[in-house]
C-alpha cells in the first residue's frame, strides 16, 4: 500500500492528537487523575459501615449527624464515641464519620476519607 505525503501527515497528526488527549481518557490508570463519587451520607449505616441505598436513622451527637440502620445502631452511635470514627484508608488518619468524604467500596462497604483528595489518592493507587 502506498501512502501519500498528505496521508502520512494526516496520520502523524492523528497520532499526536491521541498522545495529547489520551491521559484524561485513561482515568483509572495508576497515576492518572481519578474522579470519585461520594455516597449519600444519609444512606450509610455508620455502625455496619455499609452503603444501604436508602435513608437511615439520623442520630445527632454534639451537633453532628450520624446514621444507623436500626434502633440498636442508633443507640451505639449515641453511647459509644469510638463508633463515630474510622480510619482513612489512604492516610491511616482517624476521621469523624459525620465529617468524612464517604465512598462505596466493594460489596457496598462504606469507606471514610479525610477529603475527596485522599479518596482520589486511594482509588488512583489501585
Amino acid at each position: 500500500m502506498v501512502v501519500s505525503s498528505r496521508g502520512r501527515w494526516a496520520l502523524s497528526l492523528l497520532i499526536v492528537t491521541f498522545i495529547l488527549l489520551a491521559p484524561p481518557a485513561l482515568a483509572g490508570v495508576k497515576g492518572a487523575e481519578v474522579s470519585v463519587k461520594a455516597a449519600k451520607t444519609s444512606e450509610v449505616c455508620m455502625i455496619n459501615d455499609e452503603v444501604m441505598k436508602k435513608p437511615q436513622i439520623p442520630v445527632v451527637v454534639e451537633g453532628k449527624t450520624y446514621y444507623g440502620c436500626c434502633p440498636a445502631c442508633a443507640t451505639t452511635l449515641k453511647n459509644d464515641p469510638a463508633s463515630r470514627y474510622s480510619k482513612d484508608p489512604a492516610t491511616g488518619k482517624e476521621v469523624d464519620k459525620a465529617e468524612a468524604f464517604i465512598t462505596e467500596g466493594p460489596n457496598g462497604i462504606a469507606l471514610y476519607f479525610e477529603s475527596e483528595e485522599t479518596a482520589r489518592q486511594y482509588y488512583s493507587a489501585r
